[in-house]
């Protein structure tokens, strides 16, 4: 995917910015997420793709890409979060890097958004750290 005026479209970006709306390059690593855009675009976060996540076992070796992104957000001061999470050992592989931000079937599957609110009001849900069984 080209991006034709991309002074347009920055422009476009930031006023969405600045009325509240927050953007991320998702499925970060893949298909269209170039790094360029990284470079020319405002976002304000990486969603690192699931193809990622599935790799992760809990060995070093496992976690070279994970890791190269995570530095990437940091380098460029935008936040990351981890999708498609679904083992213990991926959450806790994730936390161990610094990746603060997960989402996948291990937490929840898909659900409304008033179901979301709920689950919030959990004590035990809020804050509560996945490990392994």
């Amino acid at each position: 995917m080209l991006v034709k005026n991309a002074d347009v479209v920055k422009r476009f970006i930031t006023e969405l910015q600045e009325r509240g709306v927050h953007l991320w390059v998702d499925d970060f690593g893949t298909g269209y997420s170039s790094l360029s855009y990284l470079q020319r675009f405002p976002v304000d976060g990486l969603k690192i793709d699931k193809t990622f996540v599935d790799t992760l076992d809990g060995t070093e070796q496992s976690a070279a890409m994970v890791r190269t992104i995570l530095a990437l957000a940091h380098n460029l001061e935008v936040e990351a979060i981890a999708e498609g999470i679904e083992q213990h050992v991926q959450a806790n592989q994730l936390r161990a890097l610094g990746c603060a931000c997960g989402q996948g079937y291990l937490f929840s599957k898909p659900i409304p958004a008033h179901e979301v609110l709920v689950l919030l009001a959990l004590p035990k849900l809020v804050g509560s750290e996945p490990t392994a069984p």
